[in-house]
């Protein structure tokens, strides 16, 4: 038999291009920066539609939000049409953990005829952004999504990424997509309503970039220190903007999809990621993620890869930061979850485990196993650290 029709092969590139806005008071009648985007992408043909989705929990503090983003459009957009209901929906990680609100976003796409060429403008924190993302991304194969984060941690982070997820299975992120958004608007005016709890968070995912990516911005977020805890908008402007910048650099740069076991902006997760499903998500992304910098940190002591002095640098960071590194339930569960929380983080990586871990304030270095004993000592050493 001729082997002339055995197989067919395709390769294909297809580019990708979004752009972070940043300002302050977005909605403001003022502020042409939204108005701008829609008039540069709808120049001409059928006005397309904006469905807008407002995470509640920020109703709570902007409770002029909803008439604002009326008033604007109606004012300063004619371009595109916005749908009359705005969307809200409970924010944080419960958003992630129930179907419904996926659901729900989904059928007002449905409803209200938002096609793949219109807009879902997405407004909240980084676990509504990925719900809603996902939501986005899985209805007519892929609708164009606006995030607009309102948090620290989205704005630095995970709202200028190219990933979208729920949880699933009692697992973090295991239902997701990579889709790309159109656009992320970063309003500073929104940080200012955050909690303690919330402002600092988002902290930890500069330090970690800064940790992998860049010594001379962690050596910035110290001589910071005293102004990130006091609440001085322009310092967190600042570090925002610079956090933002190296997670793109390396988005644009690595592996955006994830097709290989390397995940470097995943330093420190993956036990972070455990460590907020024991806590019921009490205890927040952000400081999971410390806890996780901090593990990992002194495992690439015990490992001597990282000098002392370097690994109390970033330690003492996170204290004076805020942050904290013996939560109970890490006293009561964390030791004995470390190597569960190990295999999980294998399984989705695809089974090839690959770590990042410590060889130097900003200078990564892949590892393929960690030694229990050491792995047990370094916890130890970070639930007693003064």
């Amino acid at each position: 038999m001729s082997n002339r029709f055995n197989s067919i092969q395709s390769e294909f590139q297809v580019s990708y291009r979004y752009e972070v806005f940043f300002t302050k008071h977005l909605f403001a009648l003022g502020n042409s920066v939204i108005s701008n985007f829609f008039d540069f992408q709808e120049q001409e043909g059928t006005k397309k539609k904006v469905l807008v989705v407002v995470d509640n929990g920020i109703l709570e503090h902007q409770n002029h939000l909803l008439d604002s983003i009326h008033s604007y459009f109606e004012t300063n957009v004619t371009s595109v049409q916005l749908v009359k209901n705005i969307l809200t929906i409970p924010g944080g990680e419960n958003a992630k953990n129930q179907n419904e609100f996926w659901e729900l976003v989904s059928s007002a796409i449905s409803e209200y005829g938002i096609d793949r060429h219109s807009y879902v403008m997405a407004i909240g924190g980084g676990a509504f952004l990925d719900m809603v993302g996902f939501a986005t991304a899985v209805s007519h194969r892929g609708i164009r999504l606006i995030r607009i984060p309102t948090t620290v941690l989205s704005q630095n982070d995970s709202g200028v990424g190219v990933k979208n997820s729920i949880n699933y299975l009692g697992k973090k992120n295991f239902l997701g997509t990579f889709a790309p958004p159109i656009a992320v608007f970063n309003d500073s005016s929104f940080l200012v309503s955050l909690d303690e709890r919330d402002w600092r968070s988002g902290i930890a995912e500069a330090v970690k970039v800064s940790l992998i990516k860049e010594e001379t911005f962690f050596r910035w977020i110290e001589s910071n220190v005293q102004s990130l805890v006091n609440r001085d908008i322009g310092v967190m402007e600042q570090l925002v903007f610079d956090c933002a910048r190296l997670h793109i650099e390396h988005i644009r740069s690595g592996d955006p999809f994830e097709f290989g076991s390397s995940r470097p902006l995943d330093f420190g997760h993956w036990f972070a990621h455990k460590l907020e499903y024991l806590s019921n998500f009490s205890i927040r992304h952000g400081e999971a993620v410390a806890v996780g910098i901090a593990l990992d940190s002194i495992y690439s002591f015990l490992s001597g890869d990282l000098e002392e002095k370097e690994y109390l640098r970033i330690l003492r960071l996170l204290l004076g930061l805020g942050f904290t590194l013996n939560f109970p339930i890490l006293l009561e569960k964390g030791k004995e979850n470390l190597e569960i929380a190990l295999e999980e983080f294998r399984e989705h990586l695809g089974g090839k485990l690959t770590l990042l871990m410590l060889d130097g304030i900003g200078k990564p270095k892949e590892v393929y196993s960690m030694d229990q004993s050491i792995l047990m000592s370094a916890f130890d050493i970070m639930v007693n650290f003064q």
